[in-house]
């Protein structure tokens, strides 16, 4: 099967968060994710744009954040990604449980699915997360837990599992999924799985009529994005798309991947990143994450960028605040706006 054939898995998914430092002390000090980019939103430059994923943030680990300050509540609902699940080791259910209800995070009874045993519970946000508990079949060798992190290494998450879809349609999800090169499983209850035989290569899309309709803002999933190795092949899947009937934006250049946007017919904003060039085309590895990166096209307005942003204590073993902050989301995205992935 070739690199047009199928989509490899999970490159990031990208959610909106309220307060930029409480999201720091959470996905590093918490979760044991390295902040291996801070970069702003580069159609909206007053608010950072985070990166968290293993020792250089290969894809398939990486979990980025647009942290919109004083945003609204989100509510998860159809027409979005409704979980984002992460790999943990065999064997370590009881570490994470103890450190996830020591930080005062919303920790739920693990539960069955698929033969793997999950354990769910939301962030500072309310964010819906999960770890799914077992080696990732697929496992190529590529996730590098953060060395200099938090959790133990024998216990360090390992990328993504998947993700969770509550589409308005899902047999029009399934369609484009299969497209896509996704493979459809078992059917469990109001859960169909859906594969790719590569790392992080599961979505499970919810067929739930009853569901609220989504509500964009804090604690919720902007877009999902799936990875292809380079930009030609990113263009060819482009055009498959277009062929299906996908309204695709055109490639977009956010400095560690190139992009492309569409909104699949179940109401979920989906993206195809490129593996190249990654986020050490600004930082060598041993400073990821340590200073605000600009691209290029940014560099000259630095000082009033700088000047706008809120503060950010990037310190991983700072202690959470006690508490959430609930707030006002971004606008919707459509993938004929130019500014479609970001905003």
């Amino acid at each position: 099967m070739t690199d047009t054939d199928r989509l490899h898995g999970i490159h990031h998914v990208t959610a909106v968060a309220a307060d930029p430092t409480e999201n720091v002390a959470f996905y590093t000090d918490v979760l044991g994710l390295r902040l291996v980019k801070q970069t702003v939103n580069f159609d909206d430059v007053t608010t950072y744009h985070l990166y968290y994923g293993d020792e250089t943030g290969t894809p398939g680990t990486a979990m980025t954040f647009f942290p919109f300050g004083g945003t609204r509540q989100g509510r998860v609902g159809k027409g979005m990604a409704s979980a984002t699940a992460f790999r943990a080791p065999d064997g370590s259910l009881p570490y994470w449980q103890d450190r996830l209800t020591e930080s005062d995070a919303d920790v739920t009874q693990p539960v069955e699915r698929f033969g793997e045993t999950v354990l769910p519970f939301r962030d500072p946000d309310g964010q819906p997360l999960e770890l799914v508990f077992g080696d990732d079949p697929h496992d190529d060798g590529a996730v590098e837990p953060w060395s200099d992190g938090p959790v133990p290494a024998e216990h360090a998450l390992r990328g993504f599992a998947g993700v969770t879809l509550l589409p308005t349609d899902p047999e029009a999800t399934a369609d484009v999924l299969a497209t896509m090169g996704y493979e459809a499983g078992e059917t469990v209850g109001d859960r169909t799985r859906y594969e790719v035989p590569d790392r992080a290569g599961v979505v499970d899309v919810l067929d739930r009529p009853d569901a609220p309709a989504a509500r964009p803002g804090a604690g919720t999933v902007h877009h999902v994005a799936f990875r292809t190795p380079d930009s030609e092949t990113e263009l060819a899947w482009r055009e498959t798309l277009l062929d299906a009937g996908q309204r695709v934006t055109e490639q977009k250049d956010r400095r560690y991947f190139q992009s492309i946007y569409y909104r699949e017919p179940g109401g979920v904003l989906f993206e195809i990143a490129t593996e190249e060039p990654g986020f050490t085309a600004d930082e060598p590895v041993e400073e990821l994450g340590s200073e605000l990166q600009l691209p290029p096209w940014l560099a000259d307005d630095r000082e009033g960028i700088e000047a706008n942003l809120p503060p950010l204590a990037t310190d991983a073993r700072a202690q959470l605040p006690d508490g959430g902050v609930a707030g006002e989301a971004s606008g919707d995205t459509d993938p004929d706006d130019d500014r479609a992935g970001e905003r």
